[in-house]
């Protein structure tokens, strides 16, 4: 059956445009697959949280990736999922480039939007293992929402959610959702992107 795209805990009650949100894009047992494919292979830690590139080497200090951080073609696991993304339509082209983010409890990401002269118009990320939540807010007017990111879900960045918003994971190591305190565990993050050279 085909994941469904659904509009859930988000508050304010409207997800930003271009924001979509695909629950148990992948089943359980791939899920964990992936994040043992994952495991097995090197972490950077030059950040705080450990990381892995693919495709090309996104460089945090100059904040861009070039034809020069070519790494090599993606891997067949990742390969895999990209071809899915493109078939589905999510992407025009084929991604190209992936970077894998480890979280463990009160780790985060500040707020950012990718990179728009490296990166094309879809910035998506597949979430395993823990459920977080994700913050956007619009650069311009200021306008807060938030996410409840779940594992196994995919969550797709295009048009303004994509160009005007930025979008973070608070380092914490507990959220509160519908009222209720949930603790956070080891959350991986596959963020695909198409690179974009001029």
């Amino acid at each position: 059956m085909a994941a469904q795209i659904s509009q859930l805990s988000l508050f304010p009650s409207e997800l930003p445009s271009g924001l979509a949100y695909v629950a148990d894009f992948v089943p359980q047992a791939e899920a964990l697959e992936l994040a043992q494919q994952i495991d097995a292979r090197p972490w950077r830690d030059e950040l705080k949280r450990r990381v892995q590139h693919y495709g090309y080497r996104y460089d945090y200090k100059a904040r861009q990736a070039r034809r020069e951080d070519y790494l090599g073609p993606l891997p067949d696991f990742l390969q895999a999922l990209a071809q899915r993304l493109h078939d589905e339509g999510h992407f025009s082209r084929l991604p190209d480039q992936v970077i894998v983010n480890e979280y463990l409890p009160g780790q985060g990401i500040s707020a950012h939007v990718d990179c728009c002269p490296c990166f094309g118009d879809v910035i998506a990320s597949l979430s395993l293992l823990s459920p977080c939540v994700m913050q956007l807010q619009h650069v311009r007017n200021g306008e807060v929402a938030a996410l409840w990111l779940e594992p196994k879900s995919l969550l797709i960045l295009s048009g303004p959610s994509r160009n005007d918003w930025t979008h973070a994971i608070p380092a914490r190591r507990s959220d509160v959702m519908g009222g209720q305190k949930h603790l956070r565990g080891r959350r991986i993050s596959l963020t695909f992107r198409e690179m974009r050279f001029h």
